[in-house]
């Protein structure tokens, strides 16, 4: 156990994921009496619906895609390869529970009480769970991010599903329309590509991936136009209508009304903080749609009252929900602490991409001068 700590205490979290998990872990290696509140399954979103499933997928995708292009390696088929979509499921929640098992295991391991159900903050530093009142010195809210659906007419269409229910795919949609041009919406357009879907995405910014360096999504574009992936930029979706059994996504677009259709459509617009339903108003905690806000130890206009990852809408990694934990940790404890600037980040498309610290188009914006390499 770590040193430094003078006095034993009593710290509640509520949300079990990448946050929730990671700080409940180091507070009780240095000394604190830890609570960790989850009212579905620890690992949060990145672990259950996000990060890993879709990673999984994605290496589905891969070796599936390489398989495709044997004979150029010199290797000869037999015949036709098929996708087994049941074993891919299988893979994937294979995968899942494996992680979400080790992190159980890690959290009894280090002395954490685990409480399932529904947490409320009450004044006087406390929180119902199911009933059941809490005290706490600290405070942590974990609670993540839930997928974003704009109000676009006919966006509850059977057909129409967010990136949690198509990580259940059951079928390869013959044609998938994707909208929304995010890391979430390009990586599924990779991904069922790779499994035989045509795909489109629709994307109102003049650019997908906005935020990844400007070169690198302009290199990207006619990698994405060789593999059949058509993507319409500065096309602001209208309506989704069913007609003739299939999907009709209108939007307008610098060409004028334009119609897309699908078998399946996936809305990937992005991610919404998880801020109400469990007391925050009640008790005053500022937040607005953005999430909680948090000064520079991610505490709350609440003393002793905490906000990490997804939550605070910093940064929707589960990486830098990671970091801010092990900080809010290590600072309720007394201890020095620090938290690195550059988050390091990365795209799962065929190819990858990669990144970390401010883009080119950030550096020219600031008038920060720098030095550019390119190898090509």
């Amino acid at each position: 156990m770590d040193k430094g700590v003078d006095m034993e205490k009593n710290i509640i979290i509520i949300g079990g994921g990448s946050g929730g998990y990671v700080s409940a872990i180091r507070l009780s290696r240095l000394g604190n009496k830890v609570t960790l509140i989850e009212k579905d399954k620890v690992g949060g979103t990145c672990l259950n619906y996000g990060c890993i499933p879709t990673k999984s997928l994605y290496r589905n995708a891969e070796v599936y895609h390489s398989l495709k292009d044997l004979e150029s390696f010199g290797i000869g088929t037999a015949g036709d390869f098929t996708l087994d979509i049941a074993k891919v499921q299988e893979r994937k929640q294979g995968i899942t529970d494996t992680l979400v098992g080790g992190i159980e295991q890690l959290l009894k391991a280090n002395s954490v009480k685990v409480l399932k159900g529904e947490a409320k903050i009450l004044t006087g530093n406390r929180v119902s769970v199911d009933g059941e009142e809490l005290s706490f010195d600290s405070l942590i809210i974990a609670t993540g991010s839930t997928s974003f659906v704009p109000p676009i007419k006919g966006w509850d269409n059977d057909g129409v599903i967010t990136s949690t229910e198509m990580l259940e795919f059951r079928e390869v949609p013959e044609n998938l329309v994707i909208i929304g041009g995010g890391v979430i919406g390009m990586e599924f357009a990779g991904i069922m590509n790779a499994f035989g879907s045509k795909v489109t995405v629709v994307e109102a910014l003049p650019s997908i991936l906005p935020g990844i360096d400007s070169e690198m999504v302009k290199r990207m574009n006619p990698m994405l136009k060789k593999k059949g992936i058509e993507v319409f930029t500065s096309a602001m979706v209208s309506e989704i209508i069913e007609e003739d059994g299939v999907l009709k996504v209108l939007a307008t677009t610098k060409k004028g009304e334009m119609s897309f259709i699908g078998n399946k459509v996936l809305i990937a617009t992005g991610r919404k903080p998880n801020t109400t339903g469990f007391g925050l108003e009640e008790i005053g905690v500022e937040f607005d749609r953005k999430g909680i806000r948090v000064n520079e130890n991610f505490e709350t206009n609440v003393p002793g009252i905490y906000a990490v990852g997804d939550v605070n809408g910093k940064l929707l990694l589960a990486h830098a929900a990671a970091a801010q934990a092990e900080y809010v940790a290590e600072h309720i404890s007394g201890h020095h602490a620090r938290i690195g600037k550059n988050i390091p980040a990365c795209v799962f498309m065929f190819p990858e991409l990669a990144m970390v610290g401010m883009t080119e188009d950030t550096l020219k914006e600031s008038g920060i001068p720098y030095t550019s390499s390119k190898f090509l």
